[in-house]
């Protein structure tokens, strides 16, 4: 029997992305050109290269929010019928995009996009509402994710617009990890964080580890790289050898 550990979950191939700048005559910023990588489940990579070598534009492009001049972010999708089969991000149709997002591929970016009036609770809870997850058991679900990240139980029924910076990103991580994601991505999910909601944070890799995601994150807090990375994807490096 194949080890699930050890299938790919992502495979990135020749993938190349340049910005033109176009209110400065239309000058061109190539950022990665031809880059490969390949994700396996249950493997945590580590984005890791200076300000500038393309961390953030490779992990938004690997949720589709970046079309890359060309190449291919290939992802395996699992369908509601419960097959699977990769799906190329990089040329996926929208609604073929907001699919894959909606059930195999979860985001966790620095900041929460506030949306007034509405609980954090709901806010946690709605990615579980999106796949037909009974209400009592999203509300659990959410609510034991708060409680986890330390948000008090009398906050759960605020908007978290005059939450604190810390507060709010809790709240984010919180709604990124409410599905059990095949896949993973974390832009500095631990910033932000004092120690004790880091090493919270970190536990819950470590069970989407277990439980066989695949994760590609930014990490800029070396003790939390080294503790939850199996492997570093150096960019300046790839550039380099570009």
């Amino acid at each position: 029997m194949t080890d699930q550990k050890k299938d790919p979950m992502i495979r990135v191939e020749n993938l190349s992305k340049t910005f033109v700048l176009h209110v400065q005559g239309s000058a061109r910023l190539p950022v990665f050109t031809n880059l490969s990588l390949e994700v396996a489940a249950g493997e945590c990579v580590a984005l890791y290269g200076p300000s500038g070598t393309g961390k953030s534009t490779l992990l938004r492009s690997l949720y589709a929010n970046y079309k890359p001049g060309s190449g291919h972010v290939w992802v395996r999708h699992g369908n509601d019928a419960g097959e699977h089969e990769w799906v190329d991000m990089a040329g996926a149709a929208p609604h073929r995009v907001l699919e894959v997002r909606r059930r195999t591929v979860g985001y966790v970016s620095q900041f929460l996009r506030v949306i007034p009036r509405v609980p954090s609770r709901d806010i946690v809870a709605e990615p579980l509402h999106a796949l037909g997850v009974d209400p009592e058991t999203a509300r659990a679900k959410a609510e034991g994710l708060l409680a986890r990240l330390n948000i008090p139980e009398a906050m759960w029924h605020l908007a978290p617009a005059t939450f604190s910076g810390g507060e709010q990103q809790r709240v984010n991580i919180a709604r990124g990890f409410a599905v059990d994601y095949p896949i993973l991505l974390l832009d500095e999910p631990t910033a932000s964080l004092d120690a004790g909601n880091r090493a919270v944070v970190v536990a819950l890799i470590a069970e989407a580890k277990a439980r066989g995601a695949a994760v590609v994150g930014i990490f800029h807090d070396d003790e939390v790289r080294e503790e939850i990375a199996d492997r570093v994807f150096d960019l300046s490096r790839e550039r380099a050898a570009a």
